[in-house]
């Protein structure tokens, strides 16, 4: 993950069964080239030296205001590594506000925190521990608006498309596991 404790700490809530499936997260807070460089590094090394064998790896980045050549680039990178990504576009804000509405248009960082305190009706705070567990119950609807959300776009130019989020495709993954 391109965060050190947001994401890290929504996938680390995930129920996974332990004992059929062996889950790492990492909290990398790097960019997204060097989050995926070194996503792949990792994985490279894991492999040759303690011959551990990955089913499926997945890197999870933001937009952000990292340059648009960067972006795409980091994504077509894990690709051509053989890793799914779990992108937000902007901010991965969007799939939390995804689980309360549907949006197609693109808001602030700063509009995502605010819309997150009416619908959670406290203060969202953005290494919350337990937001998993607070909008498990709406996932289904994140997961419908966030595959709504990408009809609408180009596949070839995620960093233009905003907001957007390829979240849900991780989701359902790690649903697979529980």
């Amino acid at each position: 993950c391109e965060g050190e404790k947001t994401e890290p700490n929504y996938f680390k809530s995930f129920k996974v069964n332990r004992d059929v499936t062996k889950l790492e997260i990492k909290g990398l807070g790097m960019n997204t080239d060097s989050l995926v460089k070194d996503a792949i590094e990792i994985r490279d090394s894991r492999q040759k030296e303690k011959d551990i064998k990955y089913d499926q790896c997945w890197c999870v980045f933001d937009r952000d205001s990292f340059k648009a050549e960067n972006f795409n680039r980091a994504i077509e990178l894990a690709r051509r590594n053989n890793f799914k990504v779990a992108y937000s576009n902007e901010a991965f804000e969007l799939w939390y506000y995804l689980h309360f509405h549907y949006l197609d248009t693109g808001i602030t960082r700063e509009q995502y925190c605010e819309k997150l305190c009416v619908f959670l009706k406290k203060e969202y705070k953005k290494n919350c521990v337990s937001i998993y567990e607070e909008l498990k119950d709406k996932q289904k609807t994140a997961i419908k608006n966030a595959e709504t959300l990408l009809t609408k776009y180009n596949p070839s130019n995620p960093e233009a498309d905003k907001p957007s989020t390829t979240v849900h495709f991780l989701v359902a993954e790690l649903n697979k596991c529980l």
